[in-house]
């Protein structure tokens, strides 16, 4: 459940240099997309920063003591954002990901990198912490899922616990909007703490991810507000559910789908009935076969909403206009839609909320 990658430069995909031309060249970009998808490294890129990275200070790289040992987070602060306390972003990386990666530390930018613009306009915290390497020796986090061999043991319901405490108490955070999102991996991870401490949350989104068929988490602790992000052809997390990965033989467990994770939540929230709001979204390029549409339940965007954004089309990727993947990298994720900037639609979701508010 690799994260989706994007270089951050707008119109120049992931997964290789622009330009290649031939046999050799597209053999060459698949097989190295293909070895990152294996490995879980960033495949090469141009060396150009990101434009997010290029505009934004550079994270600060704090350490958290915790019982499995010191954790890793970066923690971008906007450079200039009014007094008081400010509203906390936390990001999850996918597996096999990195922290690095999602702030556009690295050659490679994730999607979600993103958040840096969003952070120094709005004036938000926006923190990443790494996971830990689980039994296949990738990076990733300890979610909900108690039948999958490839996941860490880590307390990271407890490393994010004491990230908010962290930048609540030394950094300006604002307790009453703190919002976390997840990519994959990462977004199973945030479904796990909003089931277990979305007390502590006013907010959180989930990317191509779902719940767990065989959960090792309790139910649903608190009411809070979802965004489901998913692509409707996600060989990876599949949209309907079943098990997660291609060729892994039942090692990364069993999901229940998007939609069935959207009704869990709906009945949690007592979000019943028809949505507030159905629409598809403005198709952008008409070489894009894959479409976006919203669906909310909720009304009041200050209050206890649920949204899906479903991807008719598309694959095991962050959808986004600024941050393409490369043609050779949608062939084993799947296609990536440029209906939308994911960050900016999670950011407009978030807005509004606050901790504990509801309908």
């Amino acid at each position: 459940m690799r994260q989706g990658i994007g270089e951050g430069a707008r119109g120049r995909g992931w997964g290789g240099r622009t330009g290649l031309t031939g046999a050799r060249a597209l053999l060459g970009a698949c097989l190295l997309a293909a070895a990152t998808v294996a490995s879980g490294a960033p495949a090469a890129a141009s060396p150009a920063p990101s434009s997010a990275a290029a505009a934004s200070p550079a994270p600060q790289a704090l350490t958290l003591p915790r019982p499995e040992g010191p954790r890793r987070v970066l923690l971008a602060v906007p450079a200039h954002a009014p007094a008081g306390p400010r509203p906390l972003v936390i990001l999850l990386h996918g597996h096999g990901g990195s922290a690095a990666q999602t702030l556009a530390q690295e050659r490679t930018a994730a999607p979600l990198s993103q958040w840096l613009a969003i952070g120094q306009r709005e004036g938000l915290l926006v923190a990443a912490p790494d996971g830990l390497a689980g039994g296949d020796q990738k990076s990733g986090w300890n979610d909900c899922r108690r039948d999958t061999q490839t996941n860490p043991t880590s307390d990271d319901v407890g490393l994010i616990s004491a990230l908010i405490d962290e930048a609540v108490a030394h950094h300006g955070a604002d307790p009453a909007r703190v919002y976390l999102m997840g990519m994959s991996n990462g977004g199973m991870m945030a479904l796990r703490y909003a089931m277990e401490a979305g007390d502590r949350l006013a907010g959180v989104a989930a990317v191509s991810a779902s719940m767990a068929t065989d959960s090792r988490c309790p139910s649903i602790k608190a009411p809070l507000s979802l965004l489901m992000v998913g692509g409707t052809a996600d060989g990876i997390v599949p949209w309907d559910g079943g098990p997660v990965g291609k060729r892994q033989e039942g090692r990364r467990g069993r999901v229940i789908g998007a939609e069935a994770t959207v009704m869990r939540w709906r009945e949690r929230d007592s979000l019943f009935g028809e949505p507030t709001r159905s629409e598809s979204l403005p198709h952008r390029d008409p070489a894009d076969p894959t479409r976006a549409q919203r669906t909310v339940w909720g009304a009041q965007p200050g209050g206890l909403q649920i949204e899906l954004l479903r991807i008719d089309g598309g694959g095991h990727v962050e959808p986004s206009v600024a941050h393409r993947v490369s043609a050779a990298y949608s062939l084993l994720v799947g296609r990536q839609s440029g209906d939308l900037e994911v960050a900016d639609e999670a950011w407009a979701f978030f807005r509004e909320k606050r901790r504990g508010l509801s309908r």
